[in-house]
């Protein structure tokens, strides 16, 4: 199975604007690939390009610009344009299924954040010092960075990734490694994701909703406020500007490093315990949309009130929980213990008696009290909901759920800064 492992590099000064460029110039390559494709299919012939084209050019754009594309990987350069490739073909895809095509667009250089080396030793290589006792990464056109490896890798690496957050860089390693599967138990559980509890187990345990976001929420609109005294568009940003975008940046960074954390030591602590474990198979993108506006067909150009403002506030409530995040890390752990996860239908999960099965709106009596009106069968209704998942993920056939089906969120990559189990 593959694995990955990110890594914070400690790059110096000259080697950190050295990164800087590299960026820029893979970013120029990106655009530079995107104009041809819009001007050639805007041209009468109707010429279409690919990436076999595109890439066949590469030669002779080095040998142009020796100065900006010369300098880099070539190998890397391909996968930059792979990456256009691949934009344009999720492009068709959504024009065919009748989806939002969402065009593909020109990317701004602080918005171009990622150079991928397709294969270890072509133009990268990680560990290039192994005399030394510090973990170095080596880069064609920067040299060797220092890279703070809290954890040995595994596996054999076969793609080194460059990445920019804010103003940190890290270096992911897309590994193969064998599967190691934990002793087999026979827990099972299930668990109902929640806002006021972060989720609640079948066993009647309740994990406490951690509420990052709304810990930082003043710091945030301090933030947020100073910088909107700055103009939205600006040809160059002064120091000031460039420093309270970067403070902001920085606040939502803490946020989600906070998150993946609280996600990745719940996960692994579910995996190590049990052998199957359900949970709903959530459409968060679908519980957070915003409500369809209503017009007054009494007032043209007015509109009923619909709730938005409480809505925005239920689904800024969700996202802060991070529900699909951790979903896609239980399921990357199950898959790499030998563990199996479930999941199960949600609807009724939280009407349904777990006792007599009798389904009632009026069963729910309160937000945190179940009482079915039926058998009088009484409990926590987060802890119901629990069960009802774990008897619908006993009843069905079991299935390994993992970050590629497609009830469940996928991660980009998985960070390497907790245990795996």
């Amino acid at each position: 199975m593959i694995r990955t492992y990110k890594f914070l590099l400690r790059p110096t000064t000259r080697q950190a604007q050295a990164l800087r460029e590299m960026l820029a110039n893979h970013c120029s390559l990106y655009n530079g690939a995107l104009q041809e494709r819009r001007d050639a299919y805007r041209h009468s012939s109707m010429t279409r390009i690919t990436y076999g084209g595109q890439s066949a050019q590469l030669k002779e754009i080095r040998a142009f610009d020796p100065e900006r594309q010369d300098r880099w990987s070539f190998s890397s350069q391909q996968a930059t344009l792979r990456r256009l490739d691949r934009a344009f073909t999720a492009f068709f895809r959504r024009v065919k299924s009748g989806a939002t095509p969402g065009y593909p667009r020109f990317k701004g250089v602080g918005r171009f954040d990622t150079v991928v080396f397709p294969r270890d030793g072509d133009g990268c290589r990680w560990h290039s010092t192994p005399h030394d006792p510090q973990t170095r990464v080596r880069i064609q056109g920067i040299g060797h960075i220092r890279v703070h490896q809290h954890r040995p890798v595994k596996g054999r690496v076969k793609t080194v990734t460059v990445k920019r957050e804010g103003s940190r860089w890290y270096v992911v390693l897309s590994c193969d490694v064998p599967a190691e599967p934990l002793p087999q138990t026979d827990a099972v559980i299930g668990i109902d994701m929640g806002i006021t509890h972060f989720l609640t187990t079948s066993d009647g345990k309740h994990i406490a909703s951690p509420r990052f976001l709304r810990e930082a929420a003043q710091e945030l609109a301090e933030a947020q406020r100073q910088l909107a005294t700055f103009p939205r568009r600006a040809k160059r940003r002064t120091k000031k500007h460039r420093a309270a975008a970067r403070k902001v940046a920085r606040i939502h960074a803490k946020i989600r490093r906070r998150r993946l954390d609280h996600a990745h030591k719940t996960a692994l602590m579910l995996v190590r315990d049990h052998q199957v474990i359900a949970h709903e198979r959530l459409n968060v993108a679908g519980m957070t949309k915003a409500p369809v506006p209503k017009p007054d067909p009494e007032q043209p150009g007015a509109f009923l009130p619909n709730q938005r403002a409480a809505k925005a506030g239920l689904n800024r409530s969700i996202l802060d929980t991070g529900w699909g995040v951790f979903l896609a890390i239980l399921a990357n752990k199950a898959e790499s213990a030998g563990r199996t996860v479930v999941a199960v239908d949600p609807r009724n999960t939280s009407l349904s008696c777990p006792s007599c099965g009798h389904i009632a709106k009026g069963n729910r009596v309160t937000q945190a009290r179940f009482a079915c009106m039926a058998c009088r069968f009484t409990a926590n209704a987060d802890r119901v909901g629990a069960l009802n998942i774990l008897n619908r993920g006993r009843a069905g056939p079991l299935r390994r759920c993992t970050a590629s089906d497609p009830g469940s969120p996928r991660v980009h990559a998985r960070v390497g800064s907790r245990e795996e189990p």
